[in-house]
């Protein structure tokens, strides 16, 4: 059985100001959604339409935005609404720790939403250039998961090779390293198999469906290896709220995918 290296979650200490592992790996995902998304409007059709590098530099501006409010607010009211009702300006204290992906999901939407209308962009191609750009910066955000030695897995068989113990989780118990699961699941796989199906032409609005379908499943999966937060269990019919949260991107996903394709408007 393996141990959590127990990494120090300060990559660099300067005096007071200390910048963290986890920070750094948030810079690494927008920095790689920079150099994808720059490519990916490269692209005859998206040069056609007008798209130049400054449009992607503020996208992620926009994107920035979603992913910090968003993923902050979506945590407070999916994981703890009772706590931050309570005490509402626990929700701006970022430094506290508590994101959640769904929650950011539902920010970056808003964002890109704001971005394409003060553009007077299409809204669904907007979302069709951003979405195969996003999971190398889930796979960057899920190593510093690792690093910090949070979210873990569920309790795994000993035999198992890559079966690791995290001395955070309170014992020394063999578990799944779902971090890794996640990482090349929902990051890796995720990311090859949407940008591989974003080269060439879809109906409108396809590649972004995709992305909500794809990562919905994934996501579902790696969830049956990821240890429940202790404050929420296992919800009904033995599901953890993440794997509840996928299920309605699952079934928008396919459903938008089916819809934009049978329309066949071309980006």
């Amino acid at each position: 059985m393996l141990v959590h290296p127990q990494f120090d979650p300060v990559a660099l200490a300067l005096g007071p100001i200390q910048i963290h592992w986890y920070g750094l790996t948030y810079l690494i995902a927008f920095a790689l959604f920079l150099v994808l998304a720059r490519k990916r409007v490269q692209r005859a059709d998206f040069v056609a339409a007008g798209w130049t590098r400054r449009d992607i530099e503020d996208i992620l501006f926009y994107g920035v935005l979603g992913v910090v409010i968003g993923g902050r607010v979506g945590y407070a009211l999916f994981y703890k609404p009772g706590q931050y009702l309570a005490n509402p300006a626990e929700i701006l204290m970022v430094w506290k720790g508590g994101m959640s992906f769904h929650g950011g999901l539902l920010g970056v939407i808003a964002a890109m939403a704001l971005y394409a209308r003060s553009r007077k962009r299409s809204f669904l191609q907007v979302m069709d250039v951003v979405a195969p750009c996003v999971p190398t910066g889930l796979a960057a955000v899920r190593i510093g998961n690792f690093i910090n030695g949070e979210l873990w897995g569920r309790l795994a068989d000993q035999s198992l090779p890559w079966a690791m113990a995290f001395p955070q989780s309170g014992s020394m118990v063999a578990r799944h390293p779902s971090q890794i699961y996640q990482f090349l699941l929902e990051g890796l796989l995720l990311f090859v198999l949407l940008w591989f199906y974003a080269r060439r032409e879809r109906a409108t609005g396809q590649v972004a469906a995709a992305f909500v379908f794809g990562y919905g499943v994934l996501r579902f999966v790696a969830e049956y290896f990821r240890e429940p937060d202790s404050f929420l269990g296992l919800l009904a019919l033995g599901m953890s709220m993440g794997q509840w949260l996928c299920v309605p991107m699952i079934l928008a996903g396919a459903g938008l995918w089916w819809w934009f394709g049978r329309k066949g408007i071309s980006t």
